[in-house]
């Protein structure tokens, strides 16, 4: 029989929650940037370090082939972008300067926790929305000329010299860099190629790092906001991510595991890395098509359930084959392909996990969903910092608290993900009136995995994905290892026999 979690849901929200604390972080964080760029802290110096020209494997790359343009699908596909209505120019930010100005109000890390937030509308209250809005807003893209600067000052020679075609119009305009699109020609195939070139705003790693030196006041926030939290771990994991997000060439390196570890899955699709035009601040990949979520969203149930199979096996894959998570999974991460088919983007924010870690994520699982051993659920929850130990709280009561986050594994039967359980959960996340929440804590281990919960969850729940996800998840459980359940599951078993 089908089931949804919408008893699930009206039980969490009954058990209330602190809505006045949750506001006044965002609120907060929010208020003392601006304050910050009031007092004329938000413009930042900007370096200007000029590179030496790349090597011969560039010239390999440029337009020194003189080669004529066939009508390649690549340059389809770039004569696509030219036709698209240019962006306001008045709007473009075309100094430094400029930019660094606009980090304080719309990019930098605080920008991070709007995006990470963005998919979390229907959990949150009105005035939390209301704040996260000023954190989430779109800022204007930097020039076509000031990112021919930074592609020069990388990659040693101007745009038009590198690339066979370049789109000084971004398609993409984010917290750290902007895309845009352009032609290579292939080395090994002599072929022109369409690439995605990912540029780094001048003055982004200042910012960021200027935000990240008032991360104290966001741990002063959390630990009025949650009286057991420690937040020291958290700080300096978010810390340690968002300095990390910001080399580019780290983010090459994440990107071609994925790469490496997913080829020719059946799937799961991730655009391969072009190196030589890759620095700290330019990342170049294959540039991907498809359909985005908003479009997906409209596709008939079938197609959204095959969404939904899709993006558990590849969290979960990843989490337990490659011990790594893409803690960013925000639907315009994701291009669409139909059957299921998806491409998936932007490897900046990847938390790498040791086996320890796995196995005690594997650990909590098992206890709760699948031996419901709720002694062996508490040992493993105090023991992994979870919970504070020896807790004046009852065992059951703790099993309770936590296995809402399992439920959707919890039995062998179908199920259907909602909007409802996904608030729910949210709701659930930020309770304090719990006796149990005044004992619970996240360490730093769990600080971006908790996002599967908030993040995943929520997308699934839009999809209103529908399937037997306990056998799915035993399919990808190291400590069960199933047999396939779906046709999508006999794919990837085929696919596993060749890794």
């Amino acid at each position: 029989m089908n089931r949804t979690f919408s008893r699930m849901a009206r039980r969490l929200i009954r058990r209330g929650w602190v809505a006045a604390g949750v506001t006044a972080l965002v609120t907060g964080v929010v208020g003392a940037f601006r304050r910050r760029d009031q007092r004329g802290q938000g413009r930042l110096p900007v370096s200007r370090t000029s590179r030496a020209a790349r090597n011969l494997e560039l010239a390999r790359l440029g337009t020194g082939i003189g080669s004529t343009f066939a009508s390649t699908s690549a340059r389809k596909l770039f004569a696509s972008a030219e036709r698209r209505i240019e962006l306001d120019q008045e709007r473009q930010l075309r100094t430094a300067e400029q930019i660094a100005e606009r980090l304080g109000h719309m990019k930098g890390a605080l920008m991070k926790i709007g995006q990470m937030a963005s998919y979390l509308d229907d959990g949150l209250p009105e005035p939390v929305r209301l704040a996260l809005a000023q954190l989430q807003s779109n800022a204007p893209p930097m020039s076509g000329e000031l990112a021919a600067e930074v592609i020069t000052e990388e990659l040693g020679a101007p745009p038009e010299k590198i690339f066979v075609e370049w789109d000084p119009v971004p398609i993409a305009a984010a917290s750290i860099g902007q895309v845009h699109r352009a032609v290579i020609i292939d080395e090994h195939t002599g072929r022109e190629r369409a690439v995605a070139v990912k540029v780094q705003y001048p003055g982004v790693a200042d910012a960021i790092e200027s935000d990240l030196r008032n991360t104290d006041l966001l741990g002063m926030f959390l630990s009025q906001t949650f009286s057991s939290l420690d937040p020291a771990e958290m700080v300096a994991e978010i810390k340690e991510r968002l300095t990390e997000e910001l080399d580019y060439q780290r983010e090459r390196d994440n990107q071609q595991r994925f790469v490496d570890f997913y080829r020719g899955h059946p799937r799961v699709n991730v655009p391969e890395v072009i190196d030589p035009l890759c620095t700290s601040r330019v990342l170049t990949t294959e540039l991907a098509i498809g359909a985005p979520w908003s479009e997906a969203l409209t596709w008939d149930q079938h197609e959204r359930d095959l969404i939904g199979e899709t993006l558990f096996r590849f969290v979960f894959r990843s989490l337990y084959r490659m011990r790594a998570f893409n803690g960013d999974p925000h639907p315009g991460n994701y291009l669409f392909h139909g059957d299921g088919r998806m491409t998936f983007l932007d490897f900046g924010l990847v938390r790498y996990f040791s086996q320890s870690e796995i196995d005690l994520f594997g650990g909590l699982v098992k206890a709760a969903a699948l031996d419901h051993d709720p002694a062996a659920f508490r040992s493993l929850v105090e023991n992994g910092g979870l919970l504070r130990p020896g807790a004046p709280v009852a065992t059951d009561a703790v099993g309770e608290y936590f296995y809402d986050f399992y439920a959707p594994v919890g039995e062998d039967a179908p199920m259907t993900w909602t909007k409802e359980y996904a608030s729910g959960i949210v709701r659930h996340t930020f309770d304090r009136t719990s006796p149990i929440a005044q004992y619970a804590t996240v360490p730093r281990a769990f600080v971006f995995i908790q996002r599967i919960n908030l993040g995943l969850y929520a997308l699934l729940g839009d999809l209103g994905a529908t399937g037997n996800y306990r056998r799915v998840a035993e399919e990808l459980w190291p400590f069960t290892d199933g047999e396939p359940s779906t046709p999508m599951g006999v794919l990837e078993a085929t696919w596993l026999q060749t890794i």
